[in-house]
């Protein structure tokens, strides 16, 4: 379901928020603002003179809208235009909350007229709840004159002062989330208690401010307070939104640790008639597809869960609908479609408490069935993994009853899924996962390796291997203790997982200091040779000052003898696999074996490739590959 972000702005925006830059002063000093017109707030609240712009919120997985923000601006060449100044004014002359009810109100009705579906945000300044003109239950009554449910609807909380009686915000919160809606808590790591306030008040929605966006790809400390941020969210059940997303490469890293929502610049700039598709192009090359390689044990696709249902128009009468209910006495939802793509579902039970209401079906029968569709259900493509699906659904289950989800091929409508056969793959996944997942590491072992490596061979696709291997590993283990020795194969496995993000790439833990890569793209060599940068660099402050001066370590051999072992490098031997030439994985492993061998022969961290190309004849290495073939 796609969800609609409307933000009221009810304090200070952040200047990069706007499209257009106008310096202003709360002040009314012709001198510093000669062309900009001065009107009082009375006459702007009086007339309602303000705007609303939106910004789209992007949802990641499945590259849509999710949502917008709406923006409140003064009349355009005012002094009163910008928001910081249209508030201070506000606060200034005791009118915060009549303007806060004008910009939720203007806010509605905008978002209720351009049509826009999903989730609307309504910011909201705490410091209004202790105004004494401020009265509870404003917002309801609007949102039922429009006949706009609360549960649409996020209250987003827009810190700009100090928090101190969260017991009076708290009970505020309840009574909006006992009204049906939710809680958004906006700017985390910007305002005056951004942790003190996420933990007394535990929202819905959880936006990280721009200062921790702005250079996120080469930032490696606000790279790990956002990589924090995300691991309390899944821990208290909260969703993040990156906020202030500009450049491509501040939005590759948000996709790559698997943030789902985000906004920005990057996707487009606030407008008064927001787009309502994103641009595909800007998202990564990286597809959710049936032939996606990068999980532990093939799981199945949304499409496998199909039951072929037919679906009705709306223009289908009450009558008609509870007829086709009566004859299928197991079917629990009808999907409905409007010009002939699928906008939600038909569920039995409202039309049962319809028909028992009093004169229901004399008054109603007649009617269609377009005022009772279910328009907040998941709508799938067929080749979404499970894994995936189980990731939204899990987000719409904590606000709403989920059953049923529909299932479309390029928006084209299949037939529904259900909720109790996902949750059954889901299971049946996670255990197999766990079953053969490295239990250090927790990436895939050596059965899942080999899945990996037969689909990829029968679906003859080229790709390279590349067999990563530890030198020196043992002495330093024996020197510095297991402790330390887990803890150089967990941040290979880290270096790794950074490096080797596209999502039809593989990384396997084959045990103790040995990894699996495989690499889809042509650009294996670049990764491979940032893999080894990135150890050197990093693997040295795993050793004490005195050893790092001398370059190694002095330690007993396999017979007890003395000898001096360098620092740790890393060994990767490739192969560019041609499919044809191998019949299953395990000759797939005597090449990438092979490989390694021959690059841990190089001192120092190294990359030896083996092109089976244009080399798997070759004389010098053929007795030596079939010597490995027959010994496995």
């Amino acid at each position: 379901m796609k969800a609609i972000f409307i933000c009221i702005r009810m304090g200070i925006i952040k200047p990069q928020n706007y499209s257009v830059s106008i310096s202003l002063t709360t002040s009314c000093d012709e001198e510093n603002m000669p062309n900009l017109t001065i009107l009082s707030l009375d006459l702007i609240i009086q007339d309602k003179n303000l705007s609303v712009f939106f910004q789209p919120i992007v949802e990641n997985i499945e590259r849509n809208i999710f949502g917008y923000e709406a923006l409140i601006r003064g009349p355009f060449n005012s002094q009163l235009y910008s928001p910081i100044a249209l508030f201070a004014a506000a606060k200034d002359q005791s009118r915060l909350v009549e303007l806060e009810l004008l910009c939720r109100e203007l806010s509605i009705l905008q978002f209720k007229k351009l049509n826009l579906q999903g989730k609307l945000f309504l910011n909201a300044s705490p410091e209004t709840l202790f105004q004494p003109n401020f009265r509870s239950g404003q917002t309801l009554k609007l949102l039922k004159k429009i006949d706009l449910d609360p549960s649409r609807v996020v209250i987003e909380l827009t810190e700009h002062s100090p928090l101190e009686n969260y017991e009076v915000i708290r009970d505020a919160l309840k009574h909006y989330k006992e009204m049906g809606f939710e809680i958004a808590m906006d700017d985390l790591g910007s305002g005056y208690s951004g942790l003190r306030a996420w933990y007394e008040l535990r929202p819905d929605y959880v936006k990280i401010d721009r200062h921790f966006m702005c250079d996120i790809d080469s930032d490696k400390v606000k790279q790990q307070f956002v990589l924090s941020i995300k691991n309390i969210a899944q821990e208290l059940g909260c969703k993040v939104i990156a906020e202030g997303v500009e450049t491509a490469n501040e939005f590759r890293f948000i996709e790559k640790i698997g943030l789902r929502f985000c906004q920005g610049y990057y996707f487009k700039r606030p407008a008064p008639l927001p787009v309502r598709r994103i641009n595909n192009n800007l998202f990564s090359e990286r597809r959710l597809t049936a032939q996606s390689k990068n999980r532990l044990i093939s799981s199945k696709m949304v499409g496998e869960l199909l039951q072929p249902i037919d679906a009705i128009s709306t223009a289908t009468t009450i009558e008609s609908c509870a007829t086709l209910f009566k004859q299928k006495p197991d079917l629990d939802s009808i999907p409905v479609l409007e010009n002939n793509k699928p906008i939600g579902l038909i569920h039995r039970n409202n039309l049962t408490n319809l028909f028992f209401s009093a004169y229901g079906r004399e008054l109603s029968g007649r009617k269609t069935i377009a005022s009772l569709v279910d328009r907040q259900v998941l709508i799938l493509e067929h080749d979404l993994p499970v894994e995936q699906a189980s990731i939204l659904i899990s987000d719409q289950a904590g606000r709403r009853k989920i059953l049923e989800f529909i299932i479309v091929n390029k928006g084209e409508y299949q037939g529904i899924g259900s909720i109790i056969d996902l949750l059954k793959e889901i299971t049946h996944l996670q255990i197999n996962n766990a079953r053969y997942a490295n239990p250090l590491t927790l990436l895939p072992g050596n059965v899942p390796i080999s899945k990996n490596l037969d689909q990829r061979l029968k679906e003859q696709s080229p790709f390279t291997i590349c067999y990563v291997d530890l030198d020196h590993f043992k002495p330093y283990n024996d020197c510095y203790g297991y402790e330390k020795g887990d803890q150089i194969i967990l941040g290979v496995a880290d270096i790794l997982r950074d490096i080797v993000t596209d999502r039809d790439d593989f990384i396997g833990h084959i045990g103790g200091d040995d990894f699996i890569v495989i690499l889809s793209s042509d650009h294996w060599q670049i990764q491979c040779e940032k893999i080894l940068a990135n150890f050197s660099e990093w693997v040295i402050h795993s050793y004490s000052p005195e050893d790092q001066e001398r370059g190694g370590i002095a330690s007993e051999d396999r017979t007890g003898a003395k000898q001096f072992y360098p620092l740790l490098s890393l060994s990767i031997g490739c192969v560019n696999l041609s499919p044809s030439i191998c019949n299953s994985h395990n000759d797939v492993a005597v090449l990438a074996s092979y490989a390694k061998s021959k690059a841990k022969k190089i001192k120092g961290n190294s990359l030896y490739l083996y092109d089976s190309k244009t080399t798997a004849n070759a004389l010098p290495e053929k007795k030596y590959l079939t010597e490995l073939c027959h010994s496995s």
